[in-house]
């Protein structure tokens, strides 16, 4: 069984965000599967981790991007939780680099602050950046 099972109520109804997600999901899930192997490889860990990394703060870069392109009013509280979500990712990567081990607390925080950011943050934005793309769309399909 995944550790983090994607499922419809993840989904925000905006296909680029949610393939997006589906791919966090399944990085969180392969750092998980490796963790729980008898002997987990370090260059694994280390490959999922960066691209983990790599990964949030580019789909972080596309959500800004819309939001700011949008005008979303809550452009600023959410851009601040990405920060501290990609700091505190990044002081992870590095510690593990130095030669420190992920343990299940950073396991449990991944799944934990994902599905919070999913199901509360970015839900929240959801009505606003659809009535935008809505209103929007005409002029981007003749660009």
């Amino acid at each position: 069984m995944a550790f983090i099972a994607w499922s419809s109520a993840l989904m925000l109804g905006i296909p680029k965000i949610d393939a997006q997600h589906q791919v966090l999901v399944e990085l969180i899930n392969a750092l998980h599967d490796e963790l729980g192997k008898p002997t987990p490889s370090r260059t694994t860990l280390a490959e999922v981790l960066e691209g983990l990394v790599d990964y949030t703060h580019n789909h972080f870069i596309e959500e800004e991007v819309m939001f700011q392109c949008y005008g979303y009013p809550q452009t600023t509280a959410h851009t601040a939780e990405h920060s501290q979500f990609t700091a505190k990712a990044m002081d992870w990567l590095m510690r593990f680099e130095d030669g420190e081990d992920i343990n299940l607390e950073a396991m449990d925080f991944l799944k934990d602050w994902l599905l919070h950011h999913i199901l509360q943050e970015d839900r929240a934005y959801v009505p606003f950046l659809k009535a935008a793309l809505t209103a929007h769309a005409p002029s981007l399909s003749t660009a």
